[in-house]
């Protein structure tokens, strides 16, 4: 039998195509690249799983035009698994962390809105933002969007951590993500599942997101991801 010396399949206007010209073993062939298109249509979902919830792409804004906030909490255990090294898996400071408080549009998000200056000390947000340097790029970001000073955007900031009830886990545990929503609520009360959003990555937790107005009321996530696995994993604070 005579093959070409092309690929097994290979890419065509984002498609895959058989090139191998045997009659009798095309139809196993075309069965191997079907194998091989889903495995990598699988792979590129699950990649989608960890992106961050914000679905809409960024763009140039100006200062404190936008239409609501969104405070995230990354779940430190699952970061720390893999960065080790980083500041805030060395504090001592585990469970839920603040991200950012990013101010949103309802169909995307603002950055670089100005140059103006960050905190003087961005330690002084250790304990709840366990890396300085995370704090001067959230500010220089996204938070100058804010239409705040550094002063006052550090302050609401920790005022909107401070309003929420934050679930811990002692121990590793699976649940879906309609469960960790539902715990959140349970906790606050004013809030409910269209007011949050979870994330994750590989089938593990990695953030809860909470939206809230310009004064911190809870109000609905607009055009946000949202974890789409049935059942993700918790991994237990140290």
């Amino acid at each position: 039998m005579q093959f070409d010396r092309e690929p097994i399949c290979q890419p065509r206007g984002g498609l895959y195509h058989l090139s191998v010209r045997s009659v009798a073993d095309g139809e196993a062939m075309r069965k191997l690249c079907g194998a091989i298109v889903l495995f990598l249509l699988a792979v590129l979902a699950t990649t989608g799983y960890s992106q961050r919830n914000r679905s809409r792409p960024a763009r140039q804004g100006n200062p404190g035009e936008f239409d609501y906030y969104l405070l995230t909490l990354s779940w430190s255990p699952e970061f720390c698994h893999s960065h080790a090294d980083k500041p805030e898996c060395q504090s001592g400071h585990h469970g839920f962390v603040v991200h950012g408080l990013w101010p949103q549009y309802v169909e995307g998000y603002p950055e670089n809105c100005s140059n103006a200056l960050g905190l003087a000390n961005p330690g002084e947000m250790a304990d709840i933002m366990p890396d300085a340097g995370l704090v001067a790029h959230e500010w220089s970001t996204h938070n100058t969007c804010s239409g705040l000073d550094a002063e006052s955007y550090f302050k609401l900031l920790r005022q909107a951590f401070s309003s929420i009830k934050v679930v811990a886990a002692r121990e590793s545990f699976s649940l879906a993500p309609e469960e960790v929503k539902r715990e959140f609520a349970q906790a606050n009360p004013n809030f409910n599942a269209d007011d949050m959003t979870v994330s994750c990555g590989n089938n593990y937790l990695t953030a809860v997101s909470l939206c809230m107005t310009k004064d911190l009321k809870p109000t609905a996530c607009q055009n946000l991801r949202d974890c789409r696995a049935n059942v993700i994993r918790v991994p237990r604070t140290p």
